[in-house]
């Protein structure tokens, strides 16, 4: 008896349709899988026979084959046991085809026939949802996550036991339905704030600049002048989620493996800061399996490369693409895959190998050409799109013995979150939700600058020597002070700040 059963498998973070097809004929005993499966679920065999055993199912002794069609497309991972699993039971008579109609299974079954999560099961569920909203059949530990999803009916399991038992109209299993009241909010504590941090005044009005902005960063200074600290407290002053971004976010990570029952949506803006002896696939993604890579798990979030020169060049030349567009694209023999990666970076690095080229205190024992090795390993095209430069000077012990605290990371953010609606308020009309993504020909629309702004703004292209590359920059850095300060005109005062936000332009000797 033929038997069809539905199932999806994960491509990049898009789920596709899956036809598991099970003809069992007379023979010699034998169970074969087709239709490019990996070796996961090749595996898949030894483990469905003996979880249809444990289940107290006669497993029948006869030539088993399993079609996953379409057949020119991999299949990877275990998410297809449980359909191969009823597939086998439906060709075998022990249920009826018709009880597995409009239904979509994926699991990963145990030896003991329990049923172990899957890594996507977010975007199973979209993709089941766009194709007209099928029930969907899963393990008990991803049915919040896939619940998420409206116009998809979840059901959540512990065993193939239950599954089949539900299959046969002998148990219920209930629908979970998604209460919204329930999700987490966009806004939340943080173990970290801004008042944390000692001194440094100026870089944390960068910082807030460049989170009212969307702007990259550059910060540059002596090893222990409080760079990392800084950066990990970005995020607290970002604003907040909405609930589609939250969706965009958990999708990426529901296919990385990285929820679980608890923990089931992005509530917050990642943060992620990989060492810098990752590798080009776990930076980017791909793989052997593909995977998201570090530069798509911070979608939405802030992207931090500490000690930026050591990370490998390639890696490095491979943040261009999604700095532009917002995308990564890994691309294989067959198919490419395209990744979401719309990120802030933020990056740190020495001014030289030893670090203490700009410390006043320490003197800096590295000849220039070491200095220069050092510093040519960031390329100008990736230079070219980071925004902001800012220099961190090594702290004083009269600013390290301050017992005051700064300024909280909620007031901070509160400033942030009306020049952010400023922003979207004067591009509404545009694919643009911030001023980092600015184009020359909308510099041009929305930053109006007064008289004494023009004229200074003159001089530093005369005086400083800043590029068309740099001019760019200033009217973008100045369009986001101006917000921060509640005004449409971009003044000197603006433009003064907005220059000394470039540093590196400026030819300070880094």
């Amino acid at each position: 008896m033929l038997a069809k059963i539905e199932s999806r498998t994960v491509l990049g973070i898009e789920a596709k349709k899956v036809e598991v097809e099970v003809d069992m004929s007379g023979g010699l005993p034998c169970f074969t899988i087709v239709g490019l499966p990996d070796t996961a679920v090749k595996e898949s065999r030894d483990r469905v026979i003996s979880a249809i055993k444990n289940c107290g199912f006669k497993f029948p002794p006869k030539k088993i084959t399993i079609n996953l069609a379409p057949a020119d497309l991999r299949k990877e991972g275990a998410a297809f046991d449980l359909a191969i699993a009823v597939g086998i039971l439906v060709s075998n008579g022990d249920l009826e085809q018709g009880s597995v109609e409009g239904k979509v299974f994926c699991g990963e079954l145990s030896l003991d026939g329990g049923l172990r999560p899957i890594n996507g099961a977010l975007p199973i569920a979209i993709g089941i949802s766009e194709d007209g909203g099928n029930d969907f059949i899963l393990p008990s530990e991803n049915a919040r996550e896939a619940a998420i999803v409206s116009g998809t009916s979840v059901f959540p399991a512990g065993s193939l036991g239950e599954v089949v038992n539900f299959l046969k109209g002998n148990a219920k299993i209930e629908r979970l339905k998604f209460d919204f009241s329930e999700a987490p909010k966009p806004i939340g504590n943080f173990d970290i704030d801004f008042s944390d941090v000692k001194g440094q005044w100026h870089v944390k009005r960068g910082l807030e600049v460049a989170a009212a902005g969307g702007h990259n960063v550059l910060m540059i200074g002596p090893p222990g002048s409080g760079k990392t600290m800084l950066a990990q407290r970005l995020v607290t002053i970002l604003p907040g989620l909405s609930f589609d971004e939250m969706l965009e976010t958990t999708k990426i990570h529901s296919v990385a493996g990285l929820l679980d029952s608890k923990n089931f949506l992005v509530s917050r803006r990642p943060f992620r800061m990989p060492h810098h002896t990752v590798s080009y696939a776990g930076l980017v993604g791909g793989g052997k399996i593909l995977r998201p890579g570090e530069i798509s798990l911070a979608h939405n979030g802030v992207l931090f490369l500490d000690e930026l020169p050591e990370f490998h060049r390639d890696a490095l030349e491979a943040l261009r693409q999604p700095l532009e567009g917002g995308t990564i694209t890994v691309s294989r023999a067959a198919y490419n895959f395209i990744y979401p990666a719309k990120f802030m970076l933020v990056a740190a690095m020495n001014p030289c190998p030893c670090g203490y080229f700009t410390d006043p205190k320490k003197e800096c024992h590295c000849a220039p050409p070491a200095i220069q090795r050092y510093l040519s390993k960031i390329s100008g095209p990736l230079l070219d799109r980071i925004d902001i430069h800012l220099e961190v000077p090594s702290l004083r012990y009269k600013e390290l013995s301050n017992k005051s605290r700064g300024e909280s990371s909620a007031d901070i953010k509160e400033r942030v979150n009306k020049a952010r609606k400023m922003q979207e308020e004067r591009y509404k009309k545009l694919n643009i939700f911030c001023n980092a993504h600015l184009s020359p020909k909308n510099l041009e629309q929305f930053c109006c600058i007064d008289k004494e702004g023009s004229e200074l703004l003159k001089l530093a292209i005369l005086e400083l020597g800043l590029s068309a590359r740099g001019y760019d920059k200033v009217l973008k850095i100045a369009r986001t002070v101006a917000d921060l300060a509640g005004t449409e005109t971009i003044s000197a005062e603006h433009i003064s700040e907005a220059i000394n936000y470039r540093s590196l332009d400026r030819n300070l000797g880094f």
